[in-house]
């Protein structure tokens, strides 16, 4: 897992090609402005998920991973917690192939607070659980990439 921020990104170019796309997506389109939904980039091999959401308590979550593809979620407004643990620590409940969703039980080593223009890239050995509020439950929108992986 990668955590960082867009006003940093000169600092990423050691990143895959594919999630520096991502980056300049960003750069090159008002994604702020973008409704919610799923727009493609290079069909399956690259898209983006805009979505919104209220935070809640951590026990309304779950955790997950992926196997085909890579996430990079960036925080376009509002501000969650990510609670993240590697998936060698923890147990694998199920995998669901048509959603790339691997279910997981286990607990947190680590998380992250996004706020905006920041930006978490997990890879598929990367457990996180999403949608967690920080102080109190608030609305927030972010773009989620999915970049399959070759």
């Amino acid at each position: 897992m990668i955590f960082g921020n867009l006003q940093n990104i000169s600092e990423y170019t050691f990143l895959e090609e594919q999630i520096q796309k991502c980056f300049r997506y960003v750069k090159e389109n008002d994604i702020f402005s973008y409704e919610k939904g799923s727009y493609k980039i290079e069909g399956e091999k690259l898209f983006v998920n805009v979505v919104e959401y209220t935070t809640t308590e951590k026990e309304n979550r779950f955790w997950e991973a992926h196997r085909q593809y890579l996430d990079i979620h960036i925080m376009l407004f509002g501000q969650e917690r990510i609670d993240l643990n590697f998936i060698g620590n923890m147990i694998e409940k199920g995998f669901e192939a048509e959603n790339d969703f691997v279910a997981l039980q286990g607990e947190a080593n680590s998380h992250v607070i996004l706020t905006k223009d920041d930006f978490l890239i997990c890879y598929p050995n990367d457990g996180h659980m999403t949608a967690i509020k920080v102080k109190e439950p608030i609305t927030i929108k972010k773009a989620i990439f999915k970049v399959l992986i070759e």
